[in-house]
């Protein structure tokens, strides 16, 4: 293997050890409602189509990307609120 195969293979190696990591994250994550401050939520709503536009601290209906098993103990719920 040339120096410039032994490059690429490195890169992707990189690449494929970064998206695994990426997807452990992820599903060591849960929703988390009414614990997103103002401008910091994570995803839209029926109020708005964007993540950052909460307009209120701790809405019940915004929530936050939290590490699992600790959205309860932070006061949020980890269920959307009935309509």
């Amino acid at each position: 293997m040339n120096q410039r195969q032994a490059l690429i293979a490195a890169a992707l190696a990189t690449v494929c050890a970064a998206s695994m990591t990426q997807a452990v994250a992820a599903e060591e994550k849960e929703k988390c409602y009414g614990v997103a401050k103002a401008g910091a939520n994570d995803c839209a709503t029926g109020a708005h189509s964007c993540a950052g536009q909460a307009k209120t601290d701790n809405a019940p209906t915004e929530w936050k990307y939290v590490a699992k098993g600790t959205c309860e103990k932070s006061g949020g719920k980890t269920m959307a609120p009935a309509k």
